[in-house]
């Protein structure tokens, strides 16, 4: 019965629910807690493979007592037979994923700190607007996140934007500084590249991850500036030759359109929390302990 359950959960979190969630308006107007609903997802697809693992290898007849009972503990000592656990099965796993997500973490450090060196001997400071401007032709705003974080705007981007539209611009990078969105975005990449492209929760769960990320930075930036500000400078910058360099998140690299038409339109209602949960729901249900 257990193993039933798992395979309806992994069946409804893996392949049905991505497709029904993908662009939610309501997952839009709240897109910080949109984007923990699909790490939750992944999280949650993640440990039911885990379970049908563990339940396939236990002993027969007997049922996991849910996420406790993949835990090594000791048995009583009025135990005829000590009873052998599959902990080994998470633990694993949990270190698969966590030299993956070592890997592309280290990857993007390498990537962003020879980008930093170079922008440090070419770029020059503008102090008042608290960015580097790059001697570059092609329109780009983007950021470099990380310890020693930088705002990057080039000369092309100066010379398209005027001042309001290059303020909304550099402030939504720093949103996505504060929001340390590259750790998000490296979860959602470790995860798609650990279950394949082709299973809808990792191709889509990374692509919307990356979307509403780049509209948790619109929304932290529109505490500064305007919606038409930051709508025109989006569409200014887009339809322009980009010019971001490896490990950044640009302005208006991803989703520009979508986004223009978020900021454009009347917010739709958020999401209500026990909607959010509901596709939590299989889960919690396939994971409860069995006697």
């Amino acid at each position: 019965m257990t193993l039933a359950l798992l395979a309806l959960h992994l069946l409804l979190v893996g392949v049905l629910l991505p497709g029904r969630l993908a662009g939610s308006r309501r997952l839009q107007a709240r897109p910080g807690l949109g984007a923990a609903v699909w790490l939750a997802l992944m999280a949650s697809f993640g440990s039911g493979l885990l379970l049908a693992a563990h339940h396939l290898l236990a002993p027969l007849g007997h049922e996991p007592a849910g996420l406790v009972g993949l835990l090594p503990h000791v048995e009583p000592p009025t135990a005829a037979v000590p009873h052998a656990h599959g902990w080994w099965v998470p633990a694993a796993a949990g270190a698969a994923a966590a030299a993956v997500a070592a890997v592309l973490a280290a990857r993007a450090a390498r990537a962003r700190r020879r980008h930093r060196a170079a922008l440090d001997l070419v770029a020059a400071r503008d102090p008042g607007r608290h960015l580097l401007v790059l001697d570059d032709p092609r329109p780009a705003v983007y950021c470099l996140p990380g310890r020693r974080s930088r705002v990057v705007a080039t000369r092309g981007a100066l010379e398209l934007l005027d001042e309001r539209g290059l303020a909304a611009a550099v402030a939504h990078e720093h949103g996505h500084l504060r929001g340390r969105h590259h750790l998000v975005l490296l979860a959602a990449d470790t995860f798609a590249l650990l279950l394949g492209r082709r299973l809808p929760l990792a191709r889509l769960g990374r692509a919307e991850v990356a979307l509403l990320l780049e509209m948790a930075a619109d929304d932290a930036a529109l505490a500064r500036v305007t919606r038409s500000d930051l709508a025109g400078a989006l569409y200014a910058l887009a339809t322009a030759a980009p010019a971001a360099g490896p490990g950044a998140l640009a302005a208006a690299a991803t989703g520009v359109l979508t986004r223009v038409q978020r900021l454009a339109r009347t917010p739709a209602p958020p999401a209500r929390a026990y909607r959010l949960a509901a596709p939590l729901l299989p889960y919690l249900l396939a994971c409860a302990p069995h006697p």
